[in-house]
């Protein structure tokens, strides 16, 4: 049988190598800046701080090749090492692996030239930059990139950028953005009208207009504006007309990746659950005595195990060079909806303790709400998963390409 749900021993140990490091190291330094009522400087020293120490302990760049002063973990046992880092807050920054810049380090890995991985994705990786993806706009559906507005016209040797962008994760403190603009409306096939190009956000015309608030607060999503921003062509990132692709390709494994984070979140939440229920005690017995709470155990337990085999399978796809967008549009939609009820159930049990601050599960809730329309809303995961599952059963009579394409 070549089926095998364990993780090599090298694997299994570099996991519980960085458990360690998160419940003993990171952890007690994130709690001490987390009641500093959201001072920036505090987290950023503690931050720069515990790179120190992660980059010494060979915890640098789990998601990077060796070559890149990576870990060079393959998918399967980055998921093992990503589900750990999330269960502390700022653990994935610790190690440099945090959105956006762990997806933009693939983006440029794969499609940059010589130069552009030397000028911006060393820097990236040695931490010494950071970056953001400026793709979704506020005029449009972000659901559908073939309607973005955003304009880049050739001027001599130089492209002129013109447009409008929100949510552009982490542009505050970062030194460029991939920007994907339209380089050719009148493109026959709408997905080859988009171009990403390299900008400097000290660029003239670059404008960062605010961080956009949010029900969980400020969180680096910000607005801003393209005016006139000029770049050369050596800006361009991949192929002239090769922006959708660029995207599709990165969000396919970035999506994975919040999942991998997601299920440390969950984790972290069933845990309070089954500590709250089996230690307060309320009419006659503990919570967990309850059938009412045990459901709410038993429902999370399921999810969660669902969640996990789906995120395995997908990074298996992934690292075998098989097809996965089906697999990783289902694991997007379902690991999200999971963090989210999840937390809420959690939240629950823990009653008007859980809703206040004393915990992290309201900061948890708020952001899991932001899981089910990030990278994709759940309306378009479960368009395109019918979609594809219609394609399986139409090409071949039979549904299995389009539910995993098990051997079962």
């Amino acid at each position: 049988m070549a089926i095998d749900f364990s993780f090599s021993p090298e694997v299994e140990d570099i996991r519980l190598q960085i458990r360690s490091f998160m419940q003993d190291e990171v952890a007690p330094r994130a709690a001490e800046v987390e009641g500093d009522d959201g001072d920036r400087e505090a987290y950023i020293r503690v931050i720069v701080e515990l790179r120190k120490e992660a980059y010494q302990k060979g915890f640098w760049l789990p998601h990077m090749p060796e070559e890149w002063g990576g870990m060079g973990l393959g998918p399967t046992a980055l998921a093992a090492v990503s589900a750990e880092a999330a269960k502390v807050r700022i653990g994935p920054y610790v190690l440099n692996c945090q959105a956006p810049d762990e997806g933009n380090m693939h983006t440029l890995l794969h499609f940059g030239t010589e130069a552009q991985k030397e000028n911006y994705l060393r820097p990236l990786c040695e931490g010494r930059m950071r970056s953001c993806f400026s793709m979704t706009e506020p005029e449009v559906a972000g659901s559908d990139p073939t309607l973005i507005q955003t304009r880049a016209e050739q001027d001599g040797d130089e492209w002129v950028i013109n447009g409008h962008k929100w949510f552009t994760s982490g542009a505050r403190g970062a030194h460029f953005a991939i920007v994907i603009a339209c380089t050719n409306p009148e493109a026959e096939i709408p997905q080859a009208r988009n171009t990403a190009f390299i900008v400097h956000t000290d660029s003239e015309g670059f404008e960062l207009v605010r961080d956009v608030e949010t029900m969980a607060g400020g969180h680096n999503h910000c607005e801003i504006r393209y005016t006139d921003v000029r770049v050369g062509k050596d800006a361009i990132l991949g192929e002239l007309g090769g922006g959708h692709k660029l995207g599709q390709v990165r969000l396919g494994p970035a999506r994975l990746a919040h999942c991998m984070r997601w299920i440390g979140q969950i984790e972290m939440a069933l845990e309070m659950l089954l500590a709250r229920a089996q230690s307060r005690f309320a009419h006659g017995s503990y919570l967990s005595d309850k059938q009412g709470i045990q459901w709410m155990m038993a429902d999370s337990a399921r999810e969660l195990y669902a969640a996990k085999l789906m995120v395995l399978h997908s990074a298996y796809k992934i690292e075998q060079g098989l097809d996965f967008k089906q697999e990783v549009s289902m694991a997007k939609h379902h690991v999200a909806n999971t963090l989210w009820r999840v937390v809420d159930r959690a939240m629950q049990v823990h009653g008007a303790l859980g809703y206040s601050t004393d915990t992290p599960l309201a900061g948890m809730l708020q952001q899991a709400r932001w899981s089910r329309f990030a990278d994709g809303a759940d309306e378009v995961h479960q368009f395109r998963t019918a979609e594809l599952l219609m394609k399986a059963y139409n090409d071949t009579g039979s549904i299995n390409a389009g539910v995993g394409g098990l051997p079962i």
